[in-house]
């Protein structure tokens, strides 16, 4: 079946690789975020073809702009089938007390509201359905936070719980909802390129996608409320 993905945050490295390992499988890709011609030029990119993509304009961190923006890909492709949620962003490096009220919003924005409007416009659909995937991309430190984390690791924390309890939600009705771990995305491949102890554990957006992917798999159906560890190394 031709499914239906949603890419929220889609022009950043995890949002780009997600976008070419799902165009492989023959899904349409929904392409969400606030620029359009960083939208268009991705869509170029990889070779998408008309009626095979379609962007979606606007900042999910509000319930109108999610709506908008999913509204968009519905209207031009169907209901969504698989939901990432891919926006990064991150404020931090102060102490708890001196940390600004306002790096708490934006973080909470980035990473709490907009998972949490996305899930809302798209996942009762899924539900009616009977089939769909939540994903969403975490940090250890939102479990075992380090000092200094500001807004960000608080905003993460927020996310997981989000996502988790969702998963409990969604038991037995065909969608999930699932975590994916990593320290830090490895966007310029400087594992590979200049390996040391210190990105040793970074993750390629690559090997996201294909965790993704796999995820998004009918195989992967009883997968549901998982914190998938992408930094064994």
């Amino acid at each position: 079946m031709e499914r239906v993905v949603a890419i929220v945050g889609a022009t950043g490295a995890a949002g780009r690789a997600a976008s070419a390992a799902f165009a492989a499988t023959g899904a349409k890709l929904g392409l969400i975020g606030t620029n359009t011609r960083r939208l268009r030029a991705l869509a170029a990119q990889l070779g998408l073809a008309d009626g095979g993509w379609h962007p979606g304009v606007a900042d999910v961190g509000t319930s109108a702009g999610a709506r908008r923006a999913i509204a968009s890909v519905t209207d031009a492709l169907g209901p969504v089938d698989v939901l990432l949620y891919l926006v990064g962003g991150w404020t931090g490096g102060s102490p708890a007390t001196q940390v600004r009220v306002s790096d708490f919003d934006r973080m909470l924005r980035q990473h709490l509201y907009g998972t949490l409007h996305s899930v809302q416009v798209v996942v009762p659909g899924m539900i009616e359905r009977g089939w769909g995937r939540v994903m969403a991309i975490s940090t250890p430190l939102a479990s075992e936070p380090g000092p200094r984390g500001g807004g960000y690791v608080a905003a993460k924390a927020a996310q997981e719980a989000l996502i988790r309890t969702l998963a409990r939600d969604l038991a037995g009705s065909g969608v999930t909802a699932n975590l994916i771990v990593v320290r830090t995305i490895d966007a310029k491949h400087e594992r590979t390129t200049e390996p040391s102890t210190k990105n040793a554990s970074w993750t390629t957006p690559e090997e996201i996608a294909d965790v993704m992917v796999m995820l998004a798999s009918d195989a992967a159906r009883t997968i549901n409320g998982a914190r998938i560890p992408l930094f064994g190394r």
